[in-house]
């Protein structure tokens, strides 16, 4: 028996800070462990079990149950520990052995998306899961590192791949026809992108204890920094007007267009907003699911109210406000084809992107908002903000003190 007690809060308030979690046996194979990293902490929970037959430790975190007092924590995650030993007991040992390959392993992550977080609709976490699926059949399954085993699975193979993806064109037209199809040189932040969703599947399979180390693709898997070219390219209020008025009406795309250049939204957060979200009568928009993780609620200026509700009229609550023809919602490779001729048409800088379009309203905001506001109007952190456009903020404060000159 172990020589310290979880099972307590005056066992737990003993326990000396450490990473790695106080695992307690519950039963053969199956043991449930309170993660204490301060001493101050509240402390997590986690289940592990061992497949009989294998060496192999899959491990479930469980929370840290703080809603509850601390007298009954301990019963509620080993209560959360039998549910989650009453699913593993019997498909434990069959996903250890059936994920063996890199495309197993990615397949297995995509299955994880798919069944959600708990904070996406259903709807979202499928449209992400078959985001990520395309990624993987386009780049990993056609080639020989999908059918390199998990254990052998070294850094030269890792980076053979990453060299071969860096090399592939990027197909600028891929719904056109074949003889027609043009490509360009694949971007940093492209293959950042395509990099990212390989990375995230591997080391899924670390947590779920399919491979021991990570070692394989923590540096040959590396994102590129400042890749992201989209924040150099800003357009000016009349570009951007320019830009709304060479938007084509068909499919509704020069709506779109009209709400990137009038809130600080993400594309994707701009499209997967639903008439629900909308109050017509106060104005108000909630916004929620977008990369900040919360819901929040913006209050509209008068004008672009007016413009949310004569887009919303006539339409269910479920349906989307900025829909295409069809009534789906936009999707980058819908988008990308009315955005890049109204580029054209309009003769601003060729590299504008729906991305330009939120760099340019948030590059408008900074000098006259505080960054907490900005930060919330855009759906990202204050970091990141002042990360990208804090130089804005100094300019300003330049101007400032300039006025105080005497």
């Amino acid at each position: 028996m172990p020589d310290f007690n979880i099972k307590t809060v005056d066992g737990r308030a003993k326990l000396a800070p450490r990473r790695d979690p106080y695992f307690v046996p519950i039963r053969m194979g199956c043991a449930l462990g309170f993660r204490k990293m301060t001493a101050t902490s509240v402390g997590s929970w986690v289940a592990r079990y061992i497949p009989p037959g294998t060496t192999k430790k899959v491990h479930e975190p469980l929370g840290e149950f703080s809603d509850l007092p601390p007298s009954r924590r301990y019963d509620a995650a080993l209560d959360a520990a039998e549910k989650w030993f009453s699913r593993a007991t019997v498909v434990g040992s069959k996903a250890i052995s059936e994920v063996r390959t890199v495309r197993e392993a990615c397949e297995a992550y995509v299955k994880h998306i798919a069944d959600g977080d708990g904070k996406q609709t259903p709807e979202e976490a499928k449209a992400k899961a078959d985001e990520i699926a395309a990624r993987f059949e386009r780049w990993v399954y056609p080639h020989h590192i999908a059918s390199v085993r998990l254990e052998a699975l070294t850094m030269g193979a890792v980076e053979k791949w990453r060299k071969f993806l860096a090399a592939t064109p990027v197909v600028v037209n891929p719904y056109a026809d074949e003889q027609d199809r043009r490509t360009r040189p694949r971007s940093p932040s492209t293959l950042n992108r395509d990099m990212t969703a390989l990375r995230a599947a591997l080391n899924y399979a670390h947590t779920r204890g399919h491979i021991d180390t990570a070692v394989a693709w923590l540096s040959a898997l590396q994102p590129i920094k400042n890749a992201d070219t989209a924040r150099d390219v800003y357009l000016t209020r009349e570009e951007r007007r320019k830009l709304i008025d060479s938007t084509t009406e068909a499919d509704n795309a020069r709506a779109f267009v009209e709400g990137l250049c009038l809130l600080p939204f993400r594309p994707g957060a701009l499209a997967a907003l639903r008439v629900s979200a909308f109050d017509s009568r106060l104005g108000v928009l909630t916004v929620g699911k977008d990369k900040a993780g919360r819901d929040r609620k913006i209050s509209l200026p008068q004008a672009t109210a007016e413009r949310f509700k004569a887009l919303c009229k006539d339409k269910t609550p479920a349906a989307f406000i900025f829909a295409r023809a069809n009534g789906s919602a936009w999707n980058k490779d819908a988008w990308k084809g009315p955005i890049k001729d109204a580029v054209t048409a309009a003769k601003v800088n060729p590299k504008a992107t729906a991305y330009a379009l939120r760099h340019s309203t948030i590059t408008d905001l900074v000098p006259v908002l505080d960054l907490l506001t900005v930060a919330q109007l855009s759906g990202t952190s204050v970091a990141m903000i002042e990360k990208h456009y804090g130089h804005l903020k100094q300019t300003r404060a330049a101007d400032a003190l300039a006025m105080l000159a005497v």
